[in-house]
């Protein structure tokens, strides 16, 4: 069984406030790549917490209220299709990423960050993985899906209600495809992406 706190427990020694760091959306075709940063206190240890996608919604949810009520501090940061599609998706994902440790309330001494680097002046690490490695990572692995997946059923959903938004999350799907043949791209799909897949009559414009 993995040991979610092995590196911060070894972070601990040296440091207080340890952000995690994670985005998901990056391989979606439509909406924003979304980021979170969270700061858990030092010793906490949270029952089930896991890579958010290996997690039930129902599960995510629970965990989400849990994080969201004993974190020190948690930051949230988006960057929509429009942007992706100006500075690409790899860097949109690491803008979101610092635009989430810029919204952090408690300034962290160490980052941890899944599998990428923040542009900041604080030190950090990169963890393969590590959604599935570190309790920091995973925390933020789920506030950044839970807020996506509220964003897709709530607000993009009502928005664009033929797109099937709140089922397959902008994902590639069969539906999704389907979708955008009968009605073309909305306003929120990410145009790089599009002209990288087959869909049949697809317009562009």
């Amino acid at each position: 069984m993995t040991d979610l706190l092995m590196y911060e427990r070894e972070l601990w020694e040296r440091y207080v406030h340890i952000a995690g760091i994670d985005e998901v959306g990056r391989g979606c075709l439509f909406g924003d790549v979304v980021a979170a940063a969270v700061i858990l206190p030092q010793g906490l240890e949270i029952e089930g917490i896991n890579d958010s996608k290996k997690l039930s919604a129902k599960k995510r949810d629970a965990l989400y209220e849990q994080i969201m009520d004993q974190a020190l501090a948690v930051g949230v940061g988006q960057v929509d299709a429009e942007t992706i599609d100006r500075i690409n998706i790899k860097q949109a994902a690491r803008l979101a990423m610092k635009l989430a440790l810029e919204q952090l309330s408690t300034r962290p001494d160490f980052l941890l960050v899944d599998a990428e680097k923040v542009d900041c002046d604080l030190p950090q690490r990169a963890i393969i993985k590590g959604d599935a490695n570190s309790q920091s990572i995973a925390a933020a692995s789920i506030v950044a899906k839970v807020t996506r997946d509220r964003l897709c059923e709530e607000v993009w959903e009502a928005r664009f209600p033929d797109y099937g938004i709140a089922i397959h999350k902008g994902y590639a799907t069969k539906l999704h495809r389907e979708k955008l043949s009968l009605h073309g791209p909305t306003s929120l799909h990410r145009r790089s992406f599009l002209k990288n897949m087959e869909v049949e009559q697809l317009s562009l414009f």
